[in-house]
């Protein structure tokens, strides 16, 4: 399974889930399809985040400039405010009808993987809506429409979306300095056998949703730039040439600077390979939600 990248606020992909919600239904005139059992999926990691040209990078690099370390906040002190929206193609989990269990099951997956860092996640509602053209959705007019329905909040609020993309893409996200230009399309869309226990194995214990709201949150992969240039913008994780699969313990592709930061959750690694974020990330996630998302 590989991981691909398209530049555009980000799309990781993989196939898998069912989930449902805690608050009300909101169903298209579509016709359910017919039920089925859920079953093994093939799985190509894909994240679809379309990347910030050069020129917005630099202009988000301006922006943090002048805010040093001294204002970072404590662990767990940002709440950040989930608007999840199930995406289905009938009632069952197979068509991408996830249960509360697995959405809270997430819930519990983010919180532990971000419980070094300022963020806290507290589901406020879900919703279920069927519908087969926003179910298979991997952007363009459709994403437009069914965020335009669906979304809620502001710049703060995090809009999740789980559906059965497929193309091999494990989702996609927004960056912060994006929502000024594009609000309504702001959020993360995951698939939905991605979430804990779903079908979209080695990408189903919850992390594809931490490395998609990791893109939200402002970071970039740990691959990105290769082993020149800036990289991801953060000075503690190892330059990378390209992106890691499975879980490749020593693999080292950049000379000098350490080996490949594999256990980050912004690379491709497999879920059980995943379980970092650093310092140097923690700090620029702090610095770009208080800019752009004003929590």
């Amino acid at each position: 399974m590989s991981r691909s990248v398209i530049s555009m606020g980000g799309k990781f992909a993989v196939v898998l889930g069912t989930v449902m919600a805690l608050t009300g239904c909101n169903n298209s005139e579509q016709k359910p399809a017919e039920e089925q059992q859920p079953t093994q999926q093939v799985v190509k990691s894909g994240c679809a985040t379309v990347d910030l040209t050069e020129v917005e990078q630099q202009a988000v690099e301006a922006a943090i400039a002048g805010r040093v370390k001294t204002q970072a906040r404590a662990n767990g002190s940002v709440n950040v405010n989930v608007y999840w929206h199930v995406i289905n193609n009938g009632t069952t989990v197979a068509l991408g009808n996830i249960t509360d269990a697995q959405i809270a099951s997430q819930i519990s997956v983010l919180n532990a993987a971000y419980a070094n860092t300022p963020f806290r996640f507290t589901l406020v509602s879900t919703d279920r809506t069927t519908n087969s053209t926003w179910y298979t959705s991997s952007g363009g007019a459709s994403e437009k429409k069914m965020k335009a329905a669906l979304r809620k909040g502001g710049a703060g609020d995090l809009n999740v979306y789980s559906n059965n993309m497929g193309g091999g893409l494990l989702g996609w996200a927004t960056f912060p300095s994006s929502y000024a230009s594009q609000p309504s399309l702001d959020g993360v869309v995951i698939l939905y056998s991605s979430l804990p226990g779903g079908t979209a194995a080695p990408y189903n214990e919850g992390d594809t949703a931490t490395h998609e709201i990791g893109h939200w949150l402002g970071l970039y992969h740990t691959f990105q730039g290769g082993c020149t240039g800036t990289g991801d913008s953060v000075s503690d994780t190892p330059a990378e040439a390209s992106s890691a699969f499975g879980c490749p313990t020593g693999r080292d592709t950049c000379s000098g600077g350490g080996l490949d930061p594999i256990t980050n959750f912004m690379d491709y690694t497999d879920d059980s390979c995943m379980n970092t974020f650093t310092a140097g990330q923690n700090d620029r996630m702090d610095s770009l939600v208080a800019q752009y998302r004003g929590l």
